[in-house]
């Protein structure tokens, strides 16, 4: 029997979706990307891990920054524990989803903005650049050949994302945002990360700040996990999508585009993808407080 103050804790894990999505909004900042005329009321988002990249890119950075000893590697080890643990016996409980987040958040604390960005730029060169899915990486500069704006949506650290969507020269990225003072990370999120619910309050904030008509929108994912997301626009497509996705799309008629190529590697991926999220989802909101320890 459920304790009696759950109830009230949804509004809260509700509270931490809407200032997660608004400090994503105000922290995208737009990019020169587009070379003809913009219909400024028109936009496409794009999920990142499977969607844009092939795997997690949460999961290619922990590895980059590992290597550079970035951290430990009983760090990331217990970071791949609790997020297994939390993907399959914690996603609906609030307390498991808050310790999740303080342990992931321990070891990173302290850690510098500069390092983190810089370091971010060598990891994209050497584990991500080669891993764009080059059919979604099409369908977004046909958005930016139309004059649409083109925007990340993920729940990487901000200062990743932005990297991603430069490298790409798409508009800008919206991602998870951390608390910093004076350059450093405080290991406080500014309310949660960039995932689920709180993708589709980010969105909600962009549209409102530039003038969007979400019903002229487009937004590409790969998991059920953004349905949010996706129901928002007017123009939902499934990208590589999960089983349960994959039927919704089916079910609402939506766009279906899998890049993926074969039954047997597609099987791979989706087990490849699983670990990596397992791997890199908890140490997001490590992450995503960003930074390199200091010696």
């Amino acid at each position: 029997m459920p304790s009696p103050d759950k109830p009230r804790r949804a509004p809260d894990l509700q509270r931490r979706s809407v200032l997660a999505g608004e400090a994503a909004a105000a922290a995208a900042e737009v990019e020169t990307a587009l070379t003809g005329p913009a219909d400024p009321a028109v936009a496409a988002f794009f999920d990142v891990d499977n969607t844009v990249m092939q795997g997690a890119s949460i999961f290619h950075l922990a590895r980059g920054l590992h290597r550079r000893d970035f951290f430990t590697t009983k760090d990331l080890l217990t970071a791949m524990w609790m997020q297994a643990y939390f993907r399959i016996a914690g996603v609906e409980d609030p307390d498991h989803i808050a310790e999740t987040r303080n342990s992931a958040l321990g070891f990173i604390a302290g850690h510098t903005v500069t390092e983190l960005e810089e370091l971010g730029e060598e990891i994209f060169d050497e584990a991500m650049a080669h891993r764009i899915w080059p059919g979604t990486r099409a369908l977004a500069q046909l958005h930016l050949d139309q004059g649409h704006r083109v925007w990340l949506v993920t729940a990487a650290p901000i200062e990743i994302a932005r990297i991603i969507a430069r490298r790409l020269g798409l508009t800008g990225a919206m991602g998870t945002v951390s608390e910093v003072e004076d350059g450093v990370y405080t290991g406080r999120l500014v309310g949660d990360l960039l995932h689920g619910p709180a993708k589709a309050e980010a969105i909600r904030a962009l549209a409102a700040r530039e003038g969007l008509d979400l019903a002229r929108c487009s937004a590409y994912s790969d998991s059920v996990n953004d349905l949010p997301m996706l129901g928002l626009v007017g123009d939902p497509c499934a990208i590589n999508p999960d089983a349960r996705l994959r039927a919704h799309a089916r079910a609402q008629g939506w766009r279906i585009r899998d890049y993926r190529t074969g039954r047997k590697a597609a099987r791979a991926g989706l087990v490849a993808s699983t670990l990596a999220g397992a791997a890199g989802g908890a140490v997001a909101a490590a992450l995503a407080v960003r930074g390199r320890r200091r010696p």
